[in-house]
């Protein structure tokens, strides 16, 4: 699955786009520099998400949506077309994103 799925699943399951619960996040005093633990375990409490969900979420709301490049271009199962992510929900994702 790759990251972009991760975020697209996410969606599914809360009916929030990663943009939504990344201010969502702020709203509790998460972000840039926050710890994983508090937040993954805030999601999960929060939304029901599981763990490779909710982590995937850390990273963005932690990090931002740049990821690592080591999966683009490849055809693993883990492969993403670019290094960026899209959070502005599923529905809205240009076709050449």
């Amino acid at each position: 699955m790759s990251f972009q799925a991760y975020l697209d699943a996410v969606e599914t399951k809360t009916g929030l786009t990663p943009r939504q619960l990344v201010d969502a996040a702020a709203e509790q005093g998460f972000g840039t520099g926050s710890k994983a633990t508090p937040v993954a375990t805030w999601l999960k409490e929060t939304y029901g998400l599981g763990h490779g969900h909710a982590m995937a979420m850390v990273h963005v709301i932690t990090k931002g949506d740049r990821i690592s490049s080591k999966h683009v271009g490849t055809d693993g199962a883990h492969r993403d077309s670019g290094d960026r992510l899209w959070l502005e929900g599923k529905d809205s994702r240009p076709d050449d994103w």
